[in-house]
């Protein structure tokens, strides 16, 4: 019996176990009467839907946190948002380190999948750095947010309170906030817009390129970034800047009208760069017009960057899915980019990505259509826009998560998860041990397109 579980429970199984404990586990948490404020309880499908929503550092949520949660439940939540950013390995391979336990090569290879890598050899350091890193990088936010608020609140508890919660939302794009409004309160505050979007982009652009800059600043002369290094990065600040302009291009003349045109220009970058999987928001999202909120959509299924905080199908994918549009265009085989060639696997494995995203979009418009088809609140927009938001586990909202029944709520919470574990590690976790063909079959073309 023990052999045949060990062979059901795969790295991939193994890492969906841990995702789904660590969620009901958090769920548990936030629904103990400790977790709430006087006056104030959770139904456990609340609950599970916000321990949820924080492990997969998402946004969406169907209780006002500052209002609902206590600061124990705060702290849990906060802890919550912790794993799931950083993500459960990182943490793991830190306990494991602190009680001196040996990383052994079963572990290792958790790790490896938990991080989206393809080797071995220094995942124990990589763990090790991200850690420090991403604790580094969200006490530095602390730092500066919390100093800067000393300006809004009156005690110096409350200021750093703030700033260490803001930090920590915005690094680990997961778009919870104490203030009850999210980034409004401080929407004509550029500074705090500047700092906020410096961490999203930080927690989105992926470890292994923060590890790259970091010892690139250390050894300049005999370093060499890799290719995913440069692909990523560059798609990343490419659709940042397109959905930056066409944002502004959209709701010029609309709801920018008698903005001053620094504020557009803020208000352009920031929504451009929260839609990527952060979730924070500066206004109402609601206010866009319709074409806008349609490429807000778009822009939360592309996500963020592969082993970083954010969802969606990542930069990489969309990089590669047009690489090879264009070189099939040009009449190439293969596919070349900076001076190096994509391997065959990954444009399957982009392929894959795509379709299952598309499929699974689509699928789950059309069941929450079903479902609140009773709702007259509920627009196919809301739909679309929420679908989008928990798939790509970015968190932004029209407003109506709450209106959702529980149905919509449930598969809102299947989507959250897939977007956080990532689909290939979610296809290989059901995917059956691969069997060796004996025999094949004669090679016959189809007709396509």
């Amino acid at each position: 019996m023990k052999n045949i579980f060990a062979e059901k429970m795969t790295p991939f199984r193994m890492i969906i176990g841990a995702y789904v404990f660590s969620m009901l586990l958090f769920s548990l948490l936030l629904w103990l009467p400790i977790s709430h404020q006087p006056g104030h309880e959770l139904t456990y499908i609340e609950a599970l839907f916000t321990s949820v929503s924080a492990v997969s550092v998402t946004g969406l949520t169907v209780i006002q946190v500052s209002d609902t949660l206590s600061a124990v439940g705060i702290a849990f939540l906060a802890l919550a948002m912790q794993v799931g950013g950083i993500g459960i390995m990182s943490l793991g391979t830190f306990v494991w380190m602190v009680f001196g336990r040996k990383i052994n090569l079963s572990q290792r290879l958790l790790i490896m999948v938990d991080q989206n890598q393809y080797k071995f050899s220094g995942m124990v350091k990589l763990m090790r750095n991200i850690l420090l890193l991403a604790l580094g990088i969200e006490a530095m936010g602390m730092l500066i947010l919390g100093t800067y608020f000393l300006r809004y609140f009156d005690s110096t508890w409350e200021a750093y309170y703030q700033g260490g919660f803001a930090a920590l939302s915005a690094f680990t794009n997961a778009g919870f906030d104490v203030t009850g409004q999210s980034l409004i309160p401080f929407a004509e505050d550029y500074y705090v817009l500047f700092v906020v979007m410096t961490l999203i982009f930080a927690g989105a652009i992926g470890f292994p390129v923060l590890m790259e800059v970091r010892e690139y600043l250390t050894n300049r002369e005999r370093f060499n970034f890799s290719l995913f290094t440069k692909v990523t990065t560059t798609t990343y600040f490419l659709v940042f800047v397109l959905g930056a302009v066409s944002i502004w291009a959209l709701e010029f003349g609309f709801y920018y009208d008698g903005m001053a045109w620094h504020q557009q220009f803020f208000f352009s970058m920031f929504n451009s760069a929260t839609t990527r999987s952060a979730g924070l928001s500066v206004m109402d999202v609601s206010a866009f017009s319709l074409p806008t909120l349609l490429l807000m959509s778009g822009l939360m299924v592309i996500g963020a960057s592969p082993s970083s905080v954010g969802g969606g199908i990542r930069t990489t994918t969309l990089a590669v899915m047009f690489l090879t549009i264009r070189s099939f265009a040009l009449g190439r085989s293969d596919v070349k980019v900076f001076n190096r060639q994509i391997d065959p696997e990954d444009k399957q494995r982009t392929f894959i990505v795509i379709s299952f995203f598309i499929v699974g979009l689509l699928a789950a418009i059309t069941l929450i259509s079903a479902f609140e088809r009773g709702n007259a609140e509920v627009e196919l927009i809301d739909i679309i826009f929420e679908t989008s938001s928990a798939f790509g586990t970015c968190g932004l909202s029209t407003g109506l998560t709450d209106d959702f029944s529980t149905p919509s709520h449930v598969l809102l919470m299947c989507l959250m998860f897939i977007g956080r574990v990532g689909i290939l590690v979610f296809l290989f976790s059901v995917k059956k041990k691969e069997t060796k063909s004996h025999y094949r079959y004669p090679t016959e073309r189809m007709i396509i397109g």
